[in-house]
């Protein structure tokens, strides 16, 4: 079988194809350039070209086995297709496209399909699907442009963060403006709520090397964003586990929300399943007032009945009182510099903004 990334290696770098027909030409650009604000769409549809490649005898539009003559359309993208994604670097879902709720309608592609694909995308997906079922040979070119786009997407994304020059003059007080002006500024794009999860797992990778109550433990590998609910297996935002593998510490953040009493609820619940002894709840904007009395109720609560100590601060205060704590204040720095860089979810303007606060920083 010839792999997917074996046919992405093989993509020239100005790749375009006569065969295609300008209109869908034009819809898989649509659906290219939409790939890291709608992964289930082109990851979907980077699944259904790449199996009519694979097997053109398959009426993709029958994506479930549940139709007569249907497959496993998302069994398929789990095995073969989302974690080369993953490899190649490129936008990915968590574990597979259909677990989008508008893409796993038991209905099939075609364009009566009820499914709430936002309507932008929603004839372009079902006009590319209809063309290479009526021309099974062109799945391929199709497929190749279409990681064609997204590679030229992705690429606007690689930006090398510059080194830090003079890490020893660096304070805790310098830091702290350019990491409150990371998180805060208003970047007009989505994912820059994950700057702060990454600021504090750079914490704590300094924190679990000095600090003797992190004695033997470890961080677990950081969650997508923007996995769901149901198939993020994470108690946290970030995990930490003692020697034994047992959770030792939890930590929920929370950029541009309130800490209310549903997220409390949220928390509960994460508690009861994973059995942390430390559940920390951090938000720049602190706790909603009118909720006040209830989270403290909820937080009592878990310590009486499940011995969890559950600790709810300002996000600010605590990055700034954890920097103390720390040695080496250029680790941080190298460590968050290190993830800002090779994360796959934050966009181009993350990161430059990010070398334009470490060039203040330099001077």
């Amino acid at each position: 079988m010839e792999t997917l990334e074996q046919i992405f290696s093989n993509i020239p770098v100005q790749y375009k194809s006569d065969n295609i027909d300008k209109k869908i030409s034009e819809y898989i650009n649509i659906i290219g350039l939409a790939c890291e604000r709608r992964k289930g769409v082109y990851t979907v549809l980077v699944t259904l070209l790449y199996y009519k490649h694979l097997h053109p005898e398959q009426d993709i539009r029958l994506f479930q086995t549940r139709f007569n003559n249907g497959f496993s359309a998302r069994s398929f993208d789990t095995k073969f297709v989302t974690p080369v994604l993953k490899k190649l670097g490129l936008p990915s879902m968590a574990e597979s496209g259909w677990l989008t709720r508008s893409l796993e309608q038991p209905y099939p592609y075609d364009f009566d399909y009820k499914g709430a694909i936002p309507q932008t995308l929603k004839i372009p997906f079902l006009s590319i699907i209809d063309y290479v079922e009526k021309k099974p040979e062109i799945a391929y070119d199709c497929l190749c442009l279409l990681l064609s786009v997204v590679r030229n997407v992705s690429s606007k994304h690689n930006i090398k963060i510059i080194p830090l020059k003079n890490p020893e003059q660096i304070t805790i007080n310098r830091i702290m403006e350019a990491l409150e002006e990371h998180f805060l500024t208003k970047y007009k794009t989505h994912n820059g709520a994950k700057l702060p999860v990454l600021a504090f797992y750079s914490i704590y990778m300094s924190l679990i090397k000095e600090i003797e109550r992190y004695k033997n433990c470890h961080l677990a590998e950081l969650s997508s964003l923007t996995a769901c609910d149901r198939t993020n297996k994470a108690s946290g935002d970030i995990e930490i586990f003692d020697d034994n593998d047992y959770l030792f510490e939890a930590i929920e953040i929370k950029l541009d929300k309130q800490i209310d009493s549903q997220i409390m609820r949220v928390v509960r619940e994460k508690i009861y399943k994973w059995n942390p002894k430390r559940y920390y709840v951090l938000s720049v904007l602190g706790i909603k007032e009118d909720d006040r009395d209830e989270i403290i109720s909820i937080v009592d609560s878990i310590q009486l009945e499940h011995g969890c100590q559950v600790i709810i601060n300002g996000l600010l205060p605590t990055i700034k009182y954890y920097l103390r704590l720390i040695s080496k204040l250029d680790d941080f720095i190298t460590s968050y510099s290190y993830l800002i860089e090779h994360d796959k979810e934050l966009q181009a303007v993350h990161k430059e903004k990010w070398n334009d606060l470490l060039y203040e920083l330099n001077k």
